[in-house]
């Protein structure tokens, strides 16, 4: 008796046997092994190394030409190209923060300049102006209409002291120069009298600042047409400023607002023709802002 039940425990214990060493077998079969982990992330070396990361490019803000000029950076330094002659350059920002126009400025001392007003019936480049005046700075002058293929200054002209076309009545302003130096005039507040002495003169139109630094075009005047500008403008220590907006951002209204509450310290601002004729000419240290057409009409800077 005791044969079969000595049998029967030993038939037990080899099947113990059998079934603990299958499940250890069937656990090292599923295991992954680390050498198949490590072959999934491939070594860097010398030939392929390790790409580095990429910088995705911005896309280029779009100005919002309906947006009205907010600020620009303050920028109270000026540069000294020379005695008497200063620069700035604004960066103008819209309500998005996005540059929308750079304005140029030149500042000058009548104390050492003088300016003059040069016309001719053929157009001619801010360089061939500059060489034949030999000017330290030729401006785009106002605005010209064209007859036979002729070129004629609108409003009155003088040159030389001779006086040639109508002045402007009732709006717009005017470069007035005699022997003592240059002013700027609305023609509204100071109409042209025939029997001043003046030596050279232009007019053109609108008004940007009223003297005594008054708003000079306001919203309701405002046509929302952008364009080039040019300016020409008085401080109120005299000293005569160009300043240039190159890139067409600025109607009438915006520039006549941003240049009112400048800190320029503006006594009066006139604009000068834009668009296509905007342009100007430093000979030394040499700058130019060229215009996209010939310039019959051009004010002239020379040192005294």
């Amino acid at each position: 008796m005791l044969k079969p039940i000595s049998r029967i425990l030993h038939s037990l214990l080899i099947l113990i046997f059998i079934g603990t060493w299958g499940n250890v077998l069937y656990h090292f079969k599923l295991a992954p092994s680390r050498t198949s982990l490590a072959t999934l992330a491939p070594t860097p070396t010398a030939l392929s190394p390790t790409p580095a990361a990429t910088r995705t490019a911005l896309p280029a803000p779009v100005t919002n030409l309906a947006a009205s000029v907010e600020a620009a950076i303050p920028d109270a330094d000026w540069s000294r190209l020379q005695p008497g002659l200063e620069r700035r350059v604004i960066p103008i920002y819209n309500s998005q923060n996005q540059q929308v126009e750079s304005l140029y400025v030149w500042r000058l001392d009548q104390d050492r300049f003088r300016l003059d007003v040069a016309y001719a019936e053929r157009p001619k480049s801010l360089e061939t102006w500059q060489k034949e005046t030999d000017a330290d700075i030729v401006v785009n002058g106002g605005y010209f209409s064209i007859e036979n293929e002729r070129y004629f200054p609108d409003g009155l002209t003088i040159m030389n002291g001779q006086a040639f076309g109508r002045s402007f009545n009732g709006y717009g302003g005017m470069l007035a120069i005699d022997p003592s130096g240059a002013e700027l005039r609305w023609l509204v507040q100071e109409p042209y009298n025939s029997f001043e002495p003046l030596q050279a003169a232009l007019q053109a139109f609108p008004i940007l600042v009223q003297p005594g630094g008054g708003l000079g075009f306001p919203a309701t005047r405002e046509n929302h047409a952008r364009a080039r500008r040019t300016v020409i403008a008085q401080d109120r220590e005299g000293r005569i400023l160009f300043i240039v907006a190159p890139d067409g951002y600025f109607t009438l209204h915006q520039l006549s607002a941003y240049l009112t509450e400048s800190d320029l310290d503006l006594d009066i601002a006139l604009n000068l023709d834009g668009g296509g004729s905007t342009g100007i000419l430093v000979a030394n240290p040499r700058e130019v802002i060229p215009p996209r057409v010939l310039l019959p009409f051009v004010i002239l800077v020379h040192a005294r």
